[in-house]
């Protein structure tokens, strides 16, 4: 599937997707570890935001979700009403350089083809400030798949496993890489990492 496809993926399966989603578990606890580390009054930015309940709700007021799919962000705007909603894609953030003090990007980055994720941690670093912080879904294995019938529809998944992610992070500027196991939206056990970017 190409971007074109994916964001058309999502738009038909995003509110089945919030709706199929616990909007509480320890993933979505992860995010007061991470802001319990940021100074006062950080602007956080959630990549691959969708409807925004498990990881966008539960940041600062301000925050921004970035999503391919605008029927996520109609979602979104509904579940949170007070953040910054931009249509985007993650390899081309349309945020500005240096300006976020930390990104959460659940479930996201593997929705992206593979041999793309250096740009993905490229972008990340770009925006994120000196020092910020990522929180972001670690996944550990290597595929590369269209799954039919899921959510009702059709998804791309993509990852080259977690060794290679982690080196694509390194190379990209991250460090201090710490692995965390939490349960994910629909019930299961997720790795998760925080990562800083070098100052």
């Amino acid at each position: 599937m190409d971007r074109n496809d994916v964001r058309r993926a999502w738009d038909d399966v995003a509110e089945t997707y919030a709706q199929s989603r616990d909007p509480t578990g320890s993933d979505a606890a992860l995010i007061d570890d991470l802001l319990d580390e940021l100074p006062g009054e950080p602007l956080v930015l959630d990549v691959g935001c969708g409807d925004g309940a498990r990881t966008l709700a539960n940041l600062p007021a301000d925050a921004v979700g970035v999503d391919v799919s605008r029927r996520g962000l109609e979602l979104a705007t509904d579940e949170v009403p007070d953040a910054r909603l931009v249509q985007g894609d993650m390899t081309h953030l349309p945020v500005a350089t240096d300006s976020v003090d930390a990104i959460t990007a659940y479930h996201a980055v593997f929705h992206v083809p593979r041999e793309d994720h250096p740009a993905v941690y490229e972008e990340f670093a770009r925006v994120l400030r000196p020092g910020g912080r990522l929180l972001m879904t670690l996944p550990s294995g290597r595929f590369d798949t269209v799954r039919r019938g899921w959510m009702g529809g059709e998804m791309f998944f993509s990852a080259p496993g977690e060794r290679a992610t982690l080196d694509h992070l390194a190379a990209a500027g991250f460090a201090d890489v710490e692995r965390v196991t939490a349960d994910d939206p629909l019930g299961s056990s997720t790795l998760f990492a925080f990562a800083t970017l070098d100052a």
